[in-house]
């Protein structure tokens, strides 16, 4: 599967920052220092509707992520999945009468050209759960021979018990734990299951459904959360520096995807670190497919919506917060985007060199874009009321917001 071109990031004096970041397994901020080559995975969409804001800030945390490390002169392996074939991809191709082939691809393709809109790099690989197959297949298989399974009526299901390490990821107590597996695509209440929390590898062959030649595992399909280890762990390898997504994946995905990476490999970590972004609201509810809720991004881009303003929405909060869309918020960006772009259209202006260093600064702790925006702002402000004579500065200023926060002006 292809990912999308990236747009070029310009390079700035100096050298960025070491990123300090909260991480959800430990809840505590922790320094990483990945080495020359940064190793990052983010779960991807499951496209059977195009992208709303909650996808759209999740990576944007992410794309910052990026951008950070390429500031400290680091290369950056990032891995990104597309779940391809799923239960709720399947129920909407049902529901609309269409082929879940098409569905698939119509809303990938749609995901790349928001994806480029907002100036997010793309990942070295973006693999999809059905090219993966061929991968996915043998891990269940040599999950199985080490022990960690069990069969269900044809279903091959993980025991949860075959890892030692399981709950670390999201720290979260039984009761916690089943309450949000029957929210989130589990089935806690299945009978004949040895825990109620654990999760499907494979699923056997269901009328109507779509199945593949899953050698000794039979006719079947992927559980959700092998997807992404096979994907993860096959071009990443264990302890990769980053795991990735919206703060509803730390349980039961996050979680599960860790176990069965460390059971089948007798390794600890599967990544290094798991930081996830906060969930984006409407009216008070989360923004999301089932809730129908949604504010998409291709609708404001047809509304006219300059996709710099939208992520300048999105950086106006912290990744890690829940928050609300609302028409004030990008009122507020397009207003701040008219501003900066004016600031940067003269020939000098104020010294751009603290702009430079409290941008790295405040993106290097825990990514607070919050508090780049009023770094800029604040020379913007500047630059309005009485200008400067640092020849060039607005240039530099208008790379440095291109290059860490993706916004160009």
């Amino acid at each position: 599967m292809r990912a999308w071109p990236a747009s070029e990031v310009p390079a700035l004096p100096g050298k960025g920052r070491d990123l300090r970041i909260f991480d959800t397994s430990t809840q505590g901020l922790v320094t990483l220092d990945p080495g020359s080559v940064a190793r990052l995975y983010v779960c991807g969409i499951t496209p059977y509707d195009a992208t709303h804001m909650g996808h759209a800030a999740t990576y944007n945390a992410f794309d910052l992520v990026q951008r950070v490390w390429l500031d400290t002169q680091r290369q950056v392996h990032y891995v990104q999945n597309v779940t391809d074939v799923d239960d709720p991809l399947l129920e909407r191709a049902k529901r609309d009468g269409e082929r879940w082939e098409d569905l698939a691809e119509r809303e990938t393709a749609l995901f790349r050209e928001d994806m480029i809109a907002l100036r997010m790099l793309p990942p070295r690989e973006y693999v999809g759960a059905v090219e993966a197959i061929p991968e996915i297949i043998p891990m269940v298989e040599r999950l199985r021979e080490v022990g960690a399974t069990y069969e269900l009526d044809g279903d091959i299901y993980f025991s949860v018990a075959a890892d030692p390490h399981f709950g670390e990821v999201s720290g979260l107590d039984t009761a916690t734990m089943r309450a949000l597996s029957a929210e989130r695509g589990g089935d806690p209440e299945r009978p004949g299951k040895k825990n109620p929390l654990d999760p499907l590898l494979w699923v056997a062959a269901r009328e109507g459904e779509p199945h593949w030649d899953g050698g000794s595992l039979g006719p079947g399909r992927p559980g959700w959360h092998i997807e992404c280890v096979a994907i993860a762990v096959n071009r990443l390898g264990m302890g990769f520096d980053i795991q990735g997504g919206g703060s509803d994946l730390a349980f039961p995905h996050h979680e599960m995807g860790a176990s069965h990476a460390q059971a089948l490999h007798g390794e600890y970590p599967f990544a290094r670190t798991y930081v996830h972004a906060g969930m984006v609201g409407l009216d008070g509810e989360k923004m999301s497919k089932s809730q129908g809720n949604l504010v998409l991004v291709s609708q404001l881009r047809r509304d006219g919506v300059d996709p710099a303003a939208i992520r300048l929405a999105l950086l106006a909060h912290h990744y890690r917060t829940d928050w609300d869309w609302t028409d004030a918020l990008l009122d507020e960006a397009v207003t701040r985007l008219a501003r900066w772009r004016a600031a940067v259209s003269r020939p000098d202006g104020p010294p751009a060199q603290p702009v430079v260093d409290a941008v790295r600064e405040a993106l290097a702790h825990d990514l607070d874009s919050p508090a780049a925006l009023v770094a800029v702002d604040a020379w913007a402000t500047e630059q309005a009321e009485r200008g400067g004579d640092d020849e060039g500065a607005p240039g530099v200023v208008s790379r440095t917001v291109d290059a860490l926060l993706g916004v160009a002006l």
